[in-house]
């Protein structure tokens, strides 16, 4: 075992637990360790990823599903929907230049951290 595998791993148990910690999806964290810190290409960042979240997600979901956090007919509408684009997307990033995938990808990550920065200073509304 390489030093690189020991990151591959503890990268992988903290994606897990942010995963089930506050619903963040795993590859937040698996993208850019593996562009960045391990410099694959993008779209083999991505497929790895789309990967090695299924487990993640897989035992996420059961927990919470257990501890009766999930509503069940809009997470199968969600999850019918997401099977369908994650296959146009993956066709898609595989005929994307690696440089615009990375800005596309890089604009979200901004564009969500946004977001959530400004879900952090308003004031939380009431939840049913």
């Amino acid at each position: 075992m390489s030093w690189g595998d020991v990151l591959l791993i503890a990268g992988g148990l903290g994606a897990g637990f942010l995963s089930g910690t506050i619903g963040i999806g795993g590859g937040l964290l698996f993208v850019p360790t593996m562009t960045i810190g391990f410099r694959l290409s993008q779209a083999v960042a991505q497929g790895t990823s789309l990967v090695a979240i299924v487990p993640t997600a897989i035992v996420g979901g059961f927990t919470h599903l257990r501890e009766g956090n999930v509503l069940i007919r809009p997470a199968l509408w969600m999850g019918g929907g997401g099977v369908v684009g994650a296959v146009i997307g993956a066709l898609v990033a595989v005929e994307v230049p690696g440089p615009i995938l990375a800005r596309v990808w890089g604009a979200f990550l901004v564009a969500s951290a946004y977001r959530l920065g400004i879900q952090a200073i308003r004031p939380s509304s009431p939840t049913r």
